[in-house]
């Protein structure tokens, strides 16, 4: 998995800022938590703005009644030293790392079609789900009153004043008005950053660079076992816990319950190509389900019947041509956009695009 290389935000974008400024940031995926988290830090009041229940973004795990599943984001690296060093100070016993030196390339058919060297560098998963990092991150937002779920950001305006209002919808349908900011981070994906600033008629220069953007949906699919679980059979199918396959539906399949502090019952997450998503992203949910699961029989030989099945569809899920630079930010206006889109699709990408924006701002 590679990303665009990465190229420094123009110097001329970095202006002395306020002693303090009220910052609203829009999502709170690892992107827009960690920016909020540094511009806390760094002294700035921030309120951040998400529309699910909780923080997370694609890290966010769905549960089960025999386990969870990791639905977006499967694992991460750790290739920036600033990610290293935020991960040891600040939940050193929270990531461990996965052994998957099983992790096989497959064909259509799924055979094999190269052997399994051990994995270049260390895969890494969050306790006991992923999105638990996310979680641990914002928690201290959250104990502050600064992160606010459930909130559908919907407009933004710049008064006279030049101070930004933040319109939001609940889940019951009121709305509200928030301000007055001194700047807005949008940390949401680039078509849905874009979406935003259309529709509140704001021409902003940095909005054409996001044109280029390519963002591929994914559905996935989550399966329960149940009855593998038994004397003498702990696992169905292939002795391999992830797979990357060329197999026209399904490029990825982890066996969850492989994933270290996870629980036992055997449980596998598939994950549907890009182009087989992008085709059927509209598809009823049970035509999809019909036929991830032949194609999961094709690839793993389990043709046993899960106890349990669960879809879910990212309309944004992975970036396949990206920004090639950290983030956006306009100094004159306030207004920037931060993600993983910036540099690529890994959860790591998202944590250097929300540092970078942070201390652009700061």
């Amino acid at each position: 998995m590679s990303s665009t290389p990465r190229r420094k935000t123009p110097s001329t974008a970095r202006t002395a800022a306020p002693q303090q400024q009220r910052i609203a940031i829009i999502g709170a995926g690892m992107a827009g938590v960690v920016c909020a988290r540094t511009l806390a830090q760094a002294g700035h009041a921030v309120d951040v703005f998400e529309a699910a229940p909780q923080p997370g973004g694609r890290t966010a795990a769905l549960d089960s009644p025999f386990g969870s599943f990791d639905s977006g984001a499967q694992y991460f690296t750790v290739r920036d030293g600033r990610f290293q060093t935020a991960l040891m100070q600040t939940v050193p016993d929270l990531c461990r790392r996965w052994s998957v030196s099983t992790v096989r390339m497959l064909d259509a058919a799924g055979r094999v079609t190269t052997a399994a060297p051990p994995p270049s560098e260390a895969h890494w998963v969050a306790t006991p789900t992923m999105g638990s990092l996310v979680d641990a991150w914002a928690a201290p937002l959250a104990q502050a009153g600064q992160l606010h779920t459930d909130q559908t950001v919907v407009g933004l305006t710049r008064g006279d004043g030049l101070r930004w209002q933040v319109r939001t919808r609940s889940r019951d349908g009121s709305t509200h008005e928030r301000g007055e900011f001194d700047a807005v981070v949008l940390a949401l994906p680039a078509p849905q950053a874009q979406a935003l600033l259309l529709q509140s008629q704001l021409d902003v220069a940095w909005s054409a660079a996001l044109d280029g953007v390519d963002i591929a949906p994914c559905w996935t699919m989550m399966l329960a076992f149940a009855h593998a679980v038994q004397p003498g059979l702990t696992t169905l199918g292939p002795q391999w816990n992830a797979a990357r396959s060329t197999h026209h539906r399904i490029a990825w399949l982890a066996r969850e319950s492989s994933k270290p502090a996870r629980n036992q019952v055997e449980r596998w997450t598939v994950q549907a190509s890009p182009a087989w998503s992008r085709e059927h992203l509209q598809d009823e949910p049970a035509r999809v389900q019909g036929k991830l699961l032949k194609a999961f029989a094709e690839v793993t030989g389990i043709h046993a019947a899960p106890t349990h099945v669960q879809l879910r569809r990212w309309q944004y899920a992975q970036t396949q041509s990206s920004l090639g630079q950290t983030c956006v930010w306009d100094a004159e206006l306030g207004l920037g956009a931060c993600g993983d889109w910036c540099l690529g699709y890994r959860l790591e990408d998202a944590f250097v695009s929300g540092l970078e924006l942070a201390l652009a701002m700061a």
